[in-house]
Parts: C-alpha cells; sequence; structure tokens
C-alpha cells in the first residue's frame, strides 16, 4: 500500500484535509498528516517511510531527499515550486509536481483587493483615484495574469502583457494588449502587476531599469515572490521619486527599509496570502492528491517539473 504524507507548516483548512484523504483512501492509499510543526527533524522522520508528500510552502531540500527512500513524488500544492529543491529531486529519482491555476482567482482577487486599498490611500478619508481606464500591464499571462485580466475588464481599465512564452496572437485574442518587452510594458502602464515565478532568470529582474519607466504615480504590485525584486534598487527609487507605490503580497527582506523610504506608498502583507482562502485552499490540495493517484497508478506526469 502507497503511503503519502501530508506535511503542512501552514495547514490546509479541515475541509482540504478531508477531502484530500477521501481521495487518497478512496484510491487504496495510507495518508499520515504532519502539520504545524516547528522543526525540521519532525519532517525528516516523518519522510523516512512514504511514497508520496503533498506540501505547500514547506521546504523540501537534499536534506528531505536523502531521508525518504522509498519517496517518488512531491507534489506542491500550489503554483510557486521554489521550496523544492528540483536537481536534488531528479538526483533521487524524485519526480515534483505544482497544481497550476488552482489558487489564480485567489491572488487575482487580491491583486485589485490591494490595488483598491492603494488608488483610495489606505481608505484614509482623502480623495484617491478610479481603476477604471487606467493602463494596467501584466508581467506573464498565465494562469493568474488571464484571472487578472479578466477581473481588470469588469473595473474598465485598458490592459496590456508581456509573456516570452505565450504568442502575441493568444493574449490579442482575448482583449489584452501584447507589448513586446518589459520596458514597453512598464513604460506604458500606470499599474504593473508582477506573476513571474522566481528563477535563476528572474530573481533580482525587477530593479531600477524597469520600474523607473513607471510614469507619474505609477503602481507596482507583486503578488509572484519577493525574490524577483531587486531590493536595494527599488528602495533607492522610492527615495528619489515621491510619486511611485510599491504594494507587495510577501513582505520583503528588507521591510524596514521599504517603510523608510515610502512610507504609505508601501505595503507589504506580514505573511503571503494570494492563496489564503478556503477555496484556494482546498482546489489545491484536492488536485495534488488527484495527481498523486494518477502518477502512482497510471504514471500520468502531466504536470512534472523536473527532468
Amino acid at each position: 500500500m502507497s503511503k503519502v504524507l501530508i506535511a503542512t507548516e501552514k495547514p490546509f483548512a479541515a475541509p482540504a484535509v478531508a477531502g484530500i484523504k477521501q481521495i487518497l483512501t478512496e484510491a487504496g492509499f495510507e495518508v499520515v498528516l504532519l502539520e504545524k510543526y516547528t522543526t525540521k527533524a519532525e519532517l525528516l522522520a516523518a519522510v523516512a517511510d512514504v511514497d508520496a508528500i503533498i506540501i505547500r510552502s514547506d521546504i523540501i531540500d537534499a536534506e528531505v531527499f536523502d531521508a525518504a527512500k522509498q519517496l517518488k513524488i512531491v507534489v506542491r500544492a500550489g503554483a510557486g515550486y521554489d521550496n523544492v529543491d528540483l536537481e536534488s529531486a531528479t538526483a533521487h529519482g524524485v519526480c515534483v509536481m505544482n497544481t497550476p491555476g488552482q489558487n489564480a482567482n485567489a491572488v487575482a482577487e487580491l491583486v485589485f483587493a490591494m490595488l483598491l486599498f492603494c488608488v483610495r490611500n489606505r481608505f484614509n478619508g482623502t480623495s484617491g483615484t478610479e481603476l477604471k481606464d487606467k493602463k494596467l500591464g501584466l508581467l506573464a499571462y498565465g494562469n493568474t495574469g488571464r484571472n487578472v485580466a479578466r477581473i481588470a475588464k469588469g473595473f474598465g481599465m485598458d490592459i496590456y502583457a508581456y509573456d516570452p512564452f505565450t504568442p502575441a496572437e493568444v493574449i490579442e485574442k482575448e482583449g489584452v494588449h501584447a507589448v513586446a518587452s518589459q520596458k514597453e510594458l512598464f513604460s506604458t502602464c500606470d499599474i504593473v502587476s508582477l506573476h513571474i515565478p522566481a528563477t535563476p532568470e528572474t530573481k533580482g529582474s525587477i530593479g531600477r531599469e524597469l520600474v523607473s519607466l513607471l510614469p507619474k504615480k505609477g503602481i507596482l504590485v507583486n503578488t509572484a515572490r519577493k525574490e524577483v525584486i531587486n531590493e536595494p534598487e527599488l528602495i533607492a527609487l522610492l527615495k528619489e521619486r515621491e510619486d511611485l507605490r510599491y504594494f507587495a503580497d510577501i513582505r520583503p527582506g528588507a521591510h524596514e527599509e521599504f517603510e523608510a523610504a515610502a512610507g504609505e506608498r508601501y505595503f507589504s502583507t506580514p505573511k503571503k496570502m494570494g492563496a489564503q482562502t478556503s477555496e484556494a485552499n482546498t482546489n489545491a490540495g484536492l488536485a495534488a492528491a488527484r495527481q498523486i493517484v494518477g502518477f502512482i497508478k497510471e504514471g500520468n506526469e502531466r504536470f512534472r517539473l523536473n527532468k
């Protein structure tokens, strides 16, 4: 009997856990739960005899793979997967998957919650601006970018996108203007929303060169990863340009420096909140369970991330 570990330092909602267990037990798998663990030793002990692991933002590195002698698959319940060491997974013969699209609407809705908070001056009683007719730029046009575009149409915004992996005709067909470069996106739009993963190519890529292209009173929204921001450059730019605003769904490493540089032109959530809805929580967990069943029983590798 295959054994599946649900390892979540930040647990799934109870209905999600119940649904995951139901899918796995009906498939004939044994399910083990490790929630709110506080030490890596607890995780290392729990993985010793499991065939599959479902995680959220939990760190799965070489030490974990070394300890998990029977492990065949890890599924990250969510889109981002920079918390899993893909090279080590491949070296250990372990398949790694994510669950793309399951959190997309939740993240997209948070973009607009943050934007409204921003343009209405934190609801402090002073006169703000509207989103209608503003130019919104999407850096990456994947599942989340598409959902942001869908919602933006309801606000009456003018939407632009840059994604080197999505053909311009596909973007244009959905009523979004495709631009040819990141520089064109930043120089064209009043607001730029980031939806890029944290990869060796993107880490630290959003800094002075791009953000300085934003027009007066420009807004940068980051619901992607803090690692994509060049923090020293952005802090310096926020000091120089007192019209720019930066709102992020992840506290930067230099949080205090951002606060000192920009004051109320800067905001960050204390913990990443994009996927923190009961619906997204459940959707991602159930998808992870189904993917494990499909992989172990049928060899389905549709969402495989590593070689």
